[in-house]
């Protein structure tokens, strides 16, 4: 098993002898690390030369001393620094009884080993593996020595040596002390019983394994507890390896004035020892061994920033949600505690524990940080609002649509509730999904509803919101409440006016104006306009429809003229100029007679031609061929003509038709009738586009020879 000892020798202006004598050597412990500087051959000037190959005069030397753990072979190569110095060395033992046993007043007894070669090319020398050792195993004398190396040991376990190095060139440059071999050294840093775990330097390694590691400590020069470093540097071993900690390499190698608490810095190189004892076994070659590292302090201190932070305060609710986490307070990984005060932040009370979504007014946060080395700082984070958007509630009026009038389609992107920056605009129906941003009104440019409110929520580039309210109003329908339907003559025209107060007007026949004459019979439209909007109103222009005489009933040479249809009140006349309201002429001549009516709309009259018959008031049937009968033959041209006689009791007695002639001769039935007074009518249709139904009544004085 080979292991190698860095000795790093260094020589300074310190003065330490102790280990240069054989009674203080140095004890080697394994893979120990060890820096040391001598000067001189310490207090004692050994006798080295009467039974060795060593001059008297020691130069730069240093003793140490190994207990053997395994035993087997053992050889050494020790290895300058710089290959121009030149290293001698004597090997003595073994020994039970320490320095005591191998010196007589001061003079040494002849070491196993011993080599003083001269300066060779490399400066290696030592014990090599290829010289086999002289005589038998664990003989004394140096014979077999080949130049600068010598033979090889053959040790047993448990047996203690001494090793003195001297560099003749007495210079401070140090060497590697490199052992081979099957035998190991005793040293409880091996056992795996004691030390299952690596000792752990403190702090962070270096990147050179020769320089010393970093502590990290929140501020330099400051007081330092040593004995926090040791449960570290342990690492779970032993309990019985202890720990000092010392600020220079000669207390390091003898163990005295250990630092506890020290006001430390960072210019100085401190070192840590550590130190097996057996407290079942006080003088065990292993409570001598110890190995030691190097390491310095670094300012750790940190220093926050405060910082500033925005949030919304979305529709004027008068808090922000924040990001803390957000806010540039450090540079680096670093741990972070919020508070909201500072006296909250010193006795670590009410911290914020959601510091990502913390709603808060503005205000000022403190931040405690923390870095990975424990030490802290304070920063604050001050909670500001983004601008606020700022809306106005607008209106909308839009014109109903044709086929609703109670609806309109609104374009919601283009209503002015004021322009925001990066804006993105959603609209709602309600606040409570404004705010909640839930069902969105999907058709936003083309929206189609009643009068109703809406409301938009306008978002800007730092994610902050506003609603506004949106009134959207149906502007209706608005017609002219002069312009009606009329009624006119058949041949008739009259004007059309929809009246004042319109912004436009589009008729039917291209005109622009508040009115048109002229107009005759038909259907007419126009457009009126009002605001931004049309209202298309139709008006007719009806024929009054013509009255008709339905009838004229005529006794002796009155007639009474029956109208209907039209519009009354009628007025009369038998002439077309004179004109009355009563219905009836009398003294008119007999035959043909014009009669004229109209109604209230005065258009062109309705006339018919209407037949006074002759009047015949008495017959005498009795064959004397004068007044023998009735005769109205003279009317036959008249269709439907009928002539019928009533007696007093209105008992129909004769019916002169077609067939008779439209003659009575005074019989019923074939029968004369008594002398007496009876009552006929004869009824036609005068033959006009009407049929005008005439009815002529009268009595007769009927005189029958008995």
């Amino acid at each position: 098993m080979k292991k190698t000892l860095l000795l790093l020798i260094l020589f300074i202006a310190q003065v330490f002898y102790a280990q240069s004598d054989c009674v203080t050597a140095i004890p080697l412990c394994g893979n120990s690390d060890i820096s040391y500087t001598p000067s001189g051959h310490g207090n004692i000037e050994e006798e080295l030369s009467a039974n060795g190959c060593l001059g008297r005069d020691e130069n730069y030397s240093v003793w140490y001393t190994f207990t053997i753990a395994t035993s087997g072979t053992l050889s050494f190569t020790i290895d300058p620094n710089v290959n121009s110095d030149d290293y001698d060395f004597a090997v003595y033992g073994p020994t039970t009884n320490g320095c005591t046993s191998l010196n007589t007043n001061n003079t040494f007894v002849t070491p196993i080993r011993c080599n003083y070669a001269g300066r060779v090319p490399n400066g290696d020398t030592g014990l090599s593996m290829t010289i086999p050792p002289p005589g038998a195993p664990n003989g004394t004398g140096t014979a077999g020595n080949q130049g600068e190396w010598s033979p090889y040991m053959q040790v047993q376990a448990g047996e203690t040596y001494y090793l003195i190095v001297d560099n003749f060139e007495s210079s401070d440059d140090g060497f590697k002390l490199i052992w081979g071999g099957t035998a190991t050294l005793s040293s409880a840093f091996n056992d795996p019983v004691l030390a299952p775990n690596p000792f752990i330097p403190p702090g962070i390694p270096a990147a050179n394994p020769t320089d010393p590691s970093t502590v990290m400590v929140c501020g330099l020069p400051s007081q330092f507890n040593f004995t926090t470093l040791t449960p570290g540097i342990i690492n779970g071993n032993n309990p019985n390896f202890l720990v000092t900690y010392h600020d220079n390499t000669n207390d390091v190698v003898t163990g005295e004035d250990p630092l506890t608490i020290a006001t430390v810095n960072g210019t100085t190189t401190y070192y840590y020892r550590i130190r097996y004892f057996d407290p079942n076994n006080p003088n065990s070659a292993v409570n001598k061994c110890f190995i030691s590292g190097k390491f310095k302090f670094v300012n750790a201190s940190i220093t926050g920033k405060n910082a500033s932070i925005f949030a919304c305060n979305n529709n004027g609710e008068g808090t922000g949600k924040f990001d803390l986490t957000t806010a540039d307070v450090f540079t680096g990984p670093i741990t972070k505690k919020y508070y909201p005060t500072l006296a909250d932040l010193n006795a670590d009370t009410n911290e914020i524990t959601n510091p990502t979504d913390y709603v808060s007014a503005p205000t000022t946060i403190y931040v405690k940080l923390i870095s990975a080395f424990g030490c802290t700082a304070i920063a604050t984070i001050t909670l500001t609002y983004h601008p606020v958007v700022a809306l106005r509630d607008a209106l909308m009026e839009e014109c109903y649509i044709e086929n609703d009038i109670m609806q309109a389609k609104f374009d919601l992107t283009t209503a002015n509730v004021g322009a925001v920056a990066g804006q993105t605009k959603k609209f709602y129906k309600t606040l409570n999904d404004a705010k909640a941003e839930t069902n969105p009104i999907g058709n936003s440019t083309a929206y189609l509803t009643t009068s109703t409110e809406v409301y938009v929520r306008v978002t800007n580039a730092n994610q902050c919101y506003s609603i506004a309210k949106i009134t959207l109003k149906v502007l209706p329908p608005v017609k002219s409440a002069v312009l009606k339907d009329k009624t006119i003559c058949a041949e008739g025209k009259t004007t059309l006016d929809a009246g004042p107060g319109f912004d436009g007007y589009e008729w039917s026949t291209g005109a622009t104006t508040q009115s048109i004459n002229n107009a005759g019979i038909g259907v007419y439209w126009v457009k009126l306009k009002t605001g931004k909007c049309f209202t298309l109103q139709t008006v007719t222009i009806f024929a009054s429809s013509q009255p008709v005489i339905s009838s004229v009933d005529i006794s002796n040479n009155t007639i009474t003229v029956n109208a209907s249809g039209g519009t009354p009140p009628y007025m009369y006349s038998i002439d077309g100029t004179n004109w009355q309201s009563t219905n009836t002429f009398s003294g008119l001549p007999r035959g043909d007679n014009k009669i004229f009516l109209k109604d209230f709309y005065n258009c062109t009259p309705v006339q018919i031609t209407i037949t006074v018959p002759n009047l015949i008031n008495a017959i005498t049937p009795n064959g004397d061929k004068i007044n023998d009968e009735i005769d109205y033959s003279a009317l036959s041209y008249k269709k439907n003509l009928v002539f019928i006689v009533y007696d007093r009791y209105g008992n129909k007695l004769y019916e002169a038709n077609k067939m008779r002639d439209y003659k009575w001769d005074g019989t019923a039935s074939g029968k004369k009738i008594p002398t007496g007074t009876y009552w006929y009518t004869i009824s036609w249709n005068e033959n006009d586009k009407n049929s005008t139904e005439t009815k002529y009544s009268g009595w007769i004085l009927l005189k029958n020879k008995e």
